[in-house]
């Protein structure tokens, strides 16, 4: 099982996450692996400086059966890019095209989520306007929910920015199962946290 993980100058730091979650759940199921992809390969420069490397490029990305597109304050930069687009419209994740926060601003761009319902991250950043308010009114064709996740099968949208931690767990129970996702949050010391997070304010699954 290939996630990939798509970064870009200006990533929340917070979104690295991702792959810790991986990482830790690679020790229960050994058949996880995990890269980046950027607009470039090599350095990017989250925000405020911090710096990774991705391993691939958008042009020599390998097959992944799950692609996430991450958020952070450079999502309104890779949303008008057409290079970014391109690549997310084209590239053919095995089983989910998956974005987290500000992430589902890029995927809203793409029009990949037209037609679907989606959510994205719910408040602003001191005044800066609600990102999800921006996705309602800048693309009518989506059905924008206020929601912690939602999952449309092959499209799997999260909420605001730690939320990549739940909406990690969720893609190792849908695609590896309930014992490697309860395992993984356990190794993390973040079991109940989740339990409580799904029982106060649940996922959402299109029917």
């Amino acid at each position: 099982m290939r996630f990939a993980q798509f970064i870009y100058d200006g990533v929340e730091p917070v979104e690295m996450a991702i792959y810790g979650v991986l990482s830790m759940a690679r020790r229960i199921a050994p058949e996880i692996e995990m890269f980046t992809v950027a607009p470039r390969a090599g350095v990017v420069e989250l925000a405020n400086g911090l710096r990774v490397l991705a391993d691939h490029a958008m042009a020599d990305c390998p097959p992944a059966d799950v692609l996430i597109v991450c958020g952070g304050p450079g999502w309104s930069r890779e949303a008008a890019n057409p290079a970014t687009l391109d690549f997310l419209k084209t590239f053919r994740p095995r089983k989910a095209l998956v974005s987290v926060c500000t992430g589902g601003m890029i995927l809203a761009a793409t029009g990949l989520l037209d037609g679907r319902h989606a959510t994205t991250k719910r408040d602003g950043f001191e005044g800066e306007p609600s990102p999800l308010r921006l996705m309602r009114e800048k693309f009518p064709a989506i059905h924008v929910l206020e929601a912690r996740l939602v999952d449309e099968g092959s499209v799997i949208t999260g909420g605001g920015v730690t939320l990549c931690i739940d909406s990690t767990l969720h893609l190792l129970r849908k695609f590896l199962g309930n014992e490697v996702a309860t395992r993984t949050a356990r190794a993390m010391a973040y079991s109940d946290a989740w339990e409580a997070n799904r029982i106060a304010l649940g996922d959402w699954t299109s029917p």
